[in-house]
């Protein structure tokens, strides 16, 4: 079958530094001023693959989040989850961990001794409004493999090429990893009011037509019922495909807080710093992180790019 001939618009990872003072650096797609948001996912982080020797691995202290899903997906390594609800558990490649921040909750993150190479994603949800101050929560999922021609496929969340994530969403929403064959060219069927991004984490990949390289997220707008993916090399090519309707609320996110006004985000780092919303996790050794200082101009909504 031919490639549409509707090009994506291609975003390129700019590197952040995440964690506090024994931070490790990720590379980060979005958000960014060309693109907020695709579909209600509104933070991709990428990182690794990382050799834990050299770089010290991954040791996030105790922080708050509101207003968001957290969703983390390896694909080498292992990390330990604490949270505030009191929740103990391993992040492994190929098992999804998706946390929901919504009224408030505080979580650690470090990778286990065992770990040797450190390498994966970390993607964030937006609430919408009437569903930004729901009750905090944590699910595990571990999505079997589905095998299309020249494809294999975990489907974390929503649904694609006939599987369907048990996961609840508050919007709709498509996660999923997608290992691409040597030269394989693969055709799926896709929600055609979502939007989509593809994650490119190995390897050389058009998405309908675009050539996309590894760290580059590919987005497609609505109005596409196919999405053609070409593994432009000989070795397999992993990716990550992000999708859902677009969100048409303007959100305010800092540090790790999504609202509606400067007013929401002064509030929950108030409370953060002084306040018992978020909890307390028990278990890491060491000291919460401080919230930064607010920026000395009011934070301004920000909405989808059309």
């Amino acid at each position: 079958m031919a490639e549409r001939t509707t090009r994506a618009h291609v975003l390129t990872a700019r590197d952040v530094p995440l964690g506090g003072p024994r931070a490790m650096t990720v590379r980060r797609t979005l958000p960014q001023r060309a693109r907020t948001l695709i579909g209600a996912w509104c933070f991709a982080d990428h990182y690794g693959p990382d050799v834990v020797a050299d770089t010290g691995g991954m040791d996030v202290a105790p922080h708050p989040h509101t207003g968001l899903q957290t969703v983390s997906w390896l694909f080498a390594g292992e990390i330990e989850h604490r949270d505030s609800l009191g929740n103990h558990a391993l992040v492994r490649p190929g098992e999804l961990n998706l946390m929901t921040g919504g009224h408030g909750i505080s979580h650690s993150e470090v990778s286990t001794a065992g770990t040797t190479v450190l390498h994966g994603v970390q993607l964030w949800v937006a609430l919408p409004g009437e569903h930004r101050h729901t009750p905090a929560d944590f699910r595990h999922h571990a999505p079997d493999t589905v095998r299309v021609a020249g494809a294999e496929i975990r489907v974390f969340l929503g649904s694609l090429a006939g599987d369907t994530s048990p996961v609840t969403t508050f919007t709709p929403l498509l996660g999923a990893e997608l290992l691409l064959a040597p030269r394989a060219v693969v055709t799926l069927d896709i929600a055609p009011d979502f939007e989509h991004g593809l994650l490119v984490d190995q390897g050389e990949v058009r998405m309908s037509g675009t050539p996309l390289r590894p760290t580059e997220l590919g987005y497609l707008g609505p109005g596409h019922g196919t999405l053609t993916l070409t593994n432009e090399t000989d070795a397999p090519a992993r990716t990550v495909l992000l999708g859902g309707t677009p969100f048409e609320e303007r959100i305010v996110m800092w540090w790790n807080f999504i609202g509606r006004t400067h007013e929401d985000i002064a509030r929950a780092r108030d409370d953060w710093m002084t306040g018992d919303r978020f909890g307390v996790v028990k278990g890491y050794d060491g000291d919460p992180l401080p919230a930064p200082e607010l920026p000395n101009v009011p934070l301004k909504p920000r909405g989808r790019v059309r």
